[in-house]
């Protein structure tokens, strides 16, 4: 049977950087505690200065800017392109990376997850009039960056989510209708299905 659970923004808790340099909120996660342990981690980190990120060997990094200008990264010695606010970037988390901000500070979306373990997709839309989505994935998330976003899984009763606001669901088996609504706004669908041993 599946689980469903809204994570509430105001519920996050923060924590220190791997390296010390920041602090970020963490979203949701498999399994583990701190920075160990865990096949999958979503948060929201804020950054106030240019600088290098925290090393996670054996893991695949997705970052997005939520807020702010906008920062390049520097990745193993190659300049990426100005990430702007909304445009998701993907690289190795055992790479050397250090960041550049465009301007002031800015807080960023981050998926970290184990691709020997999790198959991950990750997608930003802009929602304004109902829009259907069809997922198979075993654990499914939903991130809003607004507010008033309304989610109907399935047959379950419609979620409306606040900025920040994140839906999980666990154990999905087969393919799951999701129907959003809201006047505006922009969420970002997350899909992990569980490799098998």
């Amino acid at each position: 049977m599946s689980q469903l659970t809204v994570l509430c923004a105001a519920d996050y808790p923060r924590m220190p950087w791997k390296n010390g340099g920041g602090s970020t909120e963490e979203i949701t996660r498999d399994a583990g505690v701190g920075l160990d342990g865990f096949g999958w981690r979503l948060s929201i980190a804020d950054i106030a200065e240019s600088g290098g990120f925290s090393s996670f060997n054996g893991y695949q990094r997705i970052i997005t800017v939520l807020q702010g200008a906008g920062m390049t990264l520097r990745v193993d010695g190659a300049i990426t392109r100005p990430m702007l606010p909304f445009d998701p970037f993907a690289f190795s988390g055992e790479s050397q990376v250090s960041c550049t901000l465009l301007d002031s500070d800015i807080r960023d979306f981050n998926l970290i997850y184990a691709p020997d373990r999790y198959n991950a997709r990750l997608q930003w839309m802009e929602v304004q009039q109902p829009l259907r989505l069809f997922s198979s994935a075993n654990t499914v998330l939903l991130f809003s960056a607004g507010e008033g976003l309304s989610a109907t899984v399935g047959e379950r009763q419609a979620e409306v989510l606040g900025k920040h606001d994140c839906l999980r669901l666990d154990a999905n088996q087969g393919l799951l209708e999701i129907v959003l609504q809201a006047s505006a706004g922009r969420c970002c669908l997350i899909e992990l299905t569980h490799l098998a041993a």
